[in-house]
């Protein structure tokens, strides 16, 4: 019986044999011809393939095989038998995928072989390996690149949003746009309350001095932002840098870092175009605040009442001799257990003061330290106010970059303060959402908050009569009252404040 099957198999390979030979005796001339005048090969390889798809039933190597037998034909010399390019190649231990590449390459007359007594490469046609072997680099190269593009086409397809996706944000997006889209009247609000442009506002380079700006900056000519200029002393040391605290540094005198100060000729040219910018809001506006129609939110303020103050202890103050207010602004001396400037207040005195008695209807603006935070909402509650919002002062130094080592903060170092926003009552003719509850300021002096708080204040409540308790003199503003233990004895405008006041104390001061 295996005698029976072996004579079987064996007819069956010679049938397959002779079926291929057939097969390629009516293309070898053809080919012979086509290749003989072929330098690079490029067209053969092709054909070949062409023709070697068409083979029946004939295993050959896949292209790396084909690619690294070719490599090896190329580096050896002849004669080479199979198994030395079995071992060559690390094809196994079955020659005949070997054997039928080795005839398909001599179809090709890229080697001739040699049958008996066994199959030997006796030659090779090395300038044609050689142009195979490049075209095997390129296809190799090709499918890589096809790869990658078929994956960064499939991660493009899944990142894709879908039609309902799409037209959900397009919705979204038309939404977003109508609710932003101002309405005339409050884009005539918004105008009016604009802050003009002889605000203090200054742009810093950020190149700081001017020399580094010439240096880096290739539109130095046409800078117009202010710069620095370094404060350097007998005993200031260059190597250790900046000062941490900058201009609000305690020792100056003696500390041996680099301090800064703005450039003299930059400050000159800020001032005399803020000069210019003065002169002509005051030749285009009139003497009134605000212009509104009488459906606006606000009422127009057509006067401007100078700063007033009141130097006294506010715990011992009568309140009912300077009214009713609808903003107060607060920035109390919490005990905050570290040496401050100026005497602190107890928790309890905080809940004593009576700030309810001063506002009906209205707004209060009462600045916190970290350790506060939570008492402040408790006076809040206390003195009758919802706490609404949340003001967040981000300190800034001298060269307008962010504070690192601030000199408050018993864990971290505090960067920013908070101002508690409350509300009580119903207060009226106010403005909404003309400001965010962020201000990026410069830190200057201990306890002082910054300009832009007033600006805010009046935006949302403009013309209205205001009080700022524990304020100081570089506290005073237009239409405030200012009441403070550093200020400097009194000075009154509004008629009804002053004559309650007179009376009650005649020329001496509440302490």
């Amino acid at each position: 019986m295996q005698v029976q099957q072996t004579a079987f198999d064996a007819w069956h390979a010679i049938k397959k044999n002779q079926s291929t030979v057939d097969f390629l005796k009516n293309r070898i001339a053809q080919r012979r011809t086509r290749f003989k005048h072929l330098c690079d090969g490029t067209d053969q390889i092709e054909s070949h393939d062409e023709v070697m798809v068409q083979m029946p039933d004939v295993n050959l190597l896949d292209d790396d095989g084909t690619q690294k037998l070719l490599t090896v034909l190329e580096a050896e010399t002849v004669p080479m038998s199979v198994n030395f390019l079995r071992e060559k190649c690390c094809l196994g231990d079955d020659t005949s995928i070997l054997e039928n590449s080795l005839q398909k390459l001599s179809y090709q007359s890229l080697i001739t072989l040699k049958t008996s007594p066994e199959l030997n490469v006796v030659s090779i046609e090395a300038k044609k390996i050689n142009s195979l072997l490049g075209r095997f680099d390129k296809k190799r190269k090709r499918r890589k690149l096809n790869t990658a593009l078929t994956a960064e086409s499939a991660e493009f397809l899944l990142n894709k949003p879908s039609a309902i996706q799409s037209e959900s944000k397009k919705l979204g997006e038309e939404i977003q746009a109508l609710l932003n889209h101002k309405s005339a009247r409050e884009k005539t609000i918004i105008e009016n309350l604009k802050s003009n442009k002889t605000a203090q506002v200054r742009e810093f380079c950020e190149w700081v001095t001017r020399q580094e700006c010439k240096r880096g900056n290739v539109k130095f000519g046409s800078c117009k932002k202010l710069h620095f200029r370094k404060l350097i002393h007998s005993h200031t040391d260059t190597s250790l840098g900046d000062c941490s605290f900058l201009n609000t540094c305690f020792h100056m005198d003696t500390c041996k870092y680099v301090h800064y100060a703005i450039d003299e000729d930059d400050q000159r040219v800020h001032m005399r175009r803020q000069h210019r910018e003065a002169m002509n809001t005051r030749a285009k506006n009139s003497a009134a605040m605000l212009v509104s129609d009488s459906k606006s939110l606000a009422v127009a303020a057509t006067t401007i009442t100078p700063p007033q103050w009141i130097q006294c202890d506010i715990r011992k103050l009568d309140k009912d001799v300077i009214g009713k207010f609808t903003v107060i602004m607060a920035d109390p001396p919490w005990d905050i257990h570290m040496e401050l400037p100026y005497g602190t207040m107890t928790d309890d005195e905080m809940r004593n003061m009576g700030v309810e008695t001063v506002q009906d209807d209205g707004f209060i603006f009462l600045w916190v330290t970290g350790r506060a935070v939570e008492l402040g909402r408790e006076l809040l509650a206390i003195w009758g106010y919802d706490r609404v919002d949340d003001i967040i002062w981000v300190k800034t130094n001298q060269l307008q970059r962010l504070i690192r080592t601030g000199r408050t903060g018993h864990w971290i170092n505090h960067g920013k303060e908070h101002c508690l926003v409350g509300v009580k009552g119903n207060p009226k003719n106010f403005n909404r959402g003309l400001d965010c509850d962020l201000i990026v300021s410069e830190v200057r002096d201990t306890s002082h908050k910054p300009d832009e708080i007033y600006g805010m204040i009046e935006r949302l409540s403009p013309g209205t009569r205001k009080l700022e308790l524990f304020g100081r003199e570089h506290n005073t503003q237009n239409n405030w009252l200012t009441l403070g233990n550093q200020l400097d004895g009194v000075h009154l405008e509004w008629e009804d404040v002053k004559q309650k006041y007179f009376a009650r104390y005649g020329m001496s001061l509440p302490f």
